[in-house]
């Protein structure tokens, strides 16, 4: 109950908790003169909580108007914010280290990119996507231009009507459809441009083909079981499976789980089609569909005992020996995107936000952007997969945490959010750069002009800036 709340129940004069019994005056035998007494100490005990409550709300305001001042006159953020969007104003390249559009990149930087680059170029990059859609519904994770496409991938796509493009998808994740319903949706809110779910690609409409997308993840990456959508077995987000194999690709050593990233991303984009969709009908049914993944994820996912996401539920065995408590690691990323999906209360994110800070402490990593802790011990992973704290088992991943950040703000966590946001936006200053992930050290690693992370520390800015102006 918030200050309001309290003095509106102490106003009231509550016969619940004030009461002459309760107050140790119903067994007298005087009863008018208990009364009389009863009625003055009923009036000392509301006047009491009365000024408490206004104190407490005094205190509670003046340091809010603080954090508020602080926000507005913070200079590092206003620099990071510069140097985000200037980045921005460089294309639609994951990095400088990834030469490709990539569609769960560029759904966590769309929205900075449509204040600062041409919305027309940014509308034919989310259309390029379509034309590699598969027969299935399938879609990729990104396309890249034909002569740039330098690496030894076997598994390529190509599309009769982008001759210039070659697609490519690391088939172990499933939230490239996802994340292209979510980075549409975003668009359409920046700029208005709803005619983009009438544009004919190969066709078929935008809108027919994110309803394709979703029927294919239904068909081929969902479990009637569980009624939650499946893909192979990665650290938390990630894109790499930890059986080694083909490592980005499904394979004969895949072990097909279910996860709390994936699905709540599937919830993310349900609620957007619901918003994007005309119809009512299919509004119902993107409504239904989402309540459905939701109760199921909170249903199976979340262990209430230990207030975290248990990593995942296998489908047909584990990929770990027998004695690996993999319930022992946290999976912070997915479990900020889960908040941002709405799977968590407030008592819920304020139970994780507590095991996040007191994580990065035991680990020593350098941000609330530490993804999966402990990480997972070299001796259960396959084959040339990542060590103890690097790259996705571990790594400190500014893409993540800033998101985690954004749902603290979102979330009335403002104080919170801001200390825990310094690191990230210190070491943007220091380093001169927006960088893929950091070593347990704090050293940057990983590709460099990385938009993932400029776009979610810049979208926190805006909503730090929007929380100070409202609380100045």
């Amino acid at each position: 109950m918030g200050c309001k709340g309290v003095c509106e129940m102490i106003a009231s004069g509550s016969r619940t908790f004030l009461s002459p019994a309760l107050l140790g005056f119903g067994n007298s035998n005087s009863q008018n003169e208990n009364k009389l007494k009863a009625k003055k100490m009923k009036k000392t005990v509301i006047l009491l909580l009365f000024f408490l409550v206004l104190f407490s709300c005094s205190v509670k305001d003046t340091g809010k108007k603080e954090l508020a001042a602080k926000i507005l006159s913070d200079t590092t953020m206003q620099k990071v914010d510069e140097m985000a969007r200037n980045l921005m104003k460089k294309g639609f390249y994951a990095g400088s280290g990834y030469q490709m559009v990539w569609a769960r990149d560029l759904n966590t930087f769309i929205e900075l990119s449509c204040e600062e680059y041409d919305t027309k170029i940014i509308r034919e990059n989310l259309l390029m996507f379509f034309h590699f859609q598969q027969e299935n519904g399938e879609l990729l994770d990104g396309y890249v231009p034909r002569e740039a496409f330098t690496w030894g991938d076997p598994h390529t796509y190509e599309s009769a009507t982008a001759p210039g493009h070659i697609g490519f998808k690391n088939t172990v994740e499933t939230d490239q459809e996802t994340s292209l319903i979510q980075a549409i949706s975003k668009y359409i809110s920046k700029t208005g441009d709803n005619s983009i779910l009438n544009e004919i690609v190969a066709g078929k409409t935008v809108y027919d083909r994110l309803v394709f997308a979703i029927d294919y993840l239904l068909n081929k990456r969902y479990s009637e079981k569980y009624g939650l959508i499946t893909g192979a077995t990665t650290f938390d987000w990630g894109d790499v499976q930890v059986e080694g194999g083909a490592v980005v690709d499904v394979d004969s050593l895949t072990h097909w789980s279910i996860d709390i990233y994936d699905n709540a991303m599937f919830a993310i984009a349900l609620k957007d089609m619901g918003k994007m969709s005309e119809n009512p009908a299919e509004k119902e049914r993107w409504n239904k569909l989402h309540t459905q993944i939701q109760t199921n994820a909170k249903k199976y996912l979340w262990d209430s005992v230990k207030n975290k996401f248990i990593p995942h539920i296998y489908i047909g065995g584990s990929p770990f020996p027998d004695d690996f408590d993999e319930n022992a690691i946290h999976y912070h990323g997915g479990t900020a995107v889960a908040i941002e999906a709405g799977f968590l209360n407030k008592d819920e994110i304020a139970a994780v936000l507590a095991q996040m800070k007191e994580n990065v402490k035991l680990s020593g990593a350098p941000s609330i952007g530490l993804t999966v802790y402990p990480p997972y011990p070299t001796e259960v992973l396959g084959k040339n997969i990542s060590a103890p704290y690097e790259y996705q088992n571990g790594g400190d991943w500014t893409w993540f945490g800033g998101r985690m950040i954004q749902q603290l703000i979102a979330n009335d966590f403002g104080e919170e959010a801001y200390e825990l946001a310094q690191p990230m936006f210190n070491r943007v200053v220091k380093n001169g750069d927006f960088y893929e992930w950091y070593k347990i050290d704090g050293t940057p690693a990983g590709s460099a002009e990385f938009k993932g992370s400029a776009g979610v520390l810049a979208k926190s800015i805006e909503m730090f800036n929007e929380w100070a102006e409202k609380n100045k």
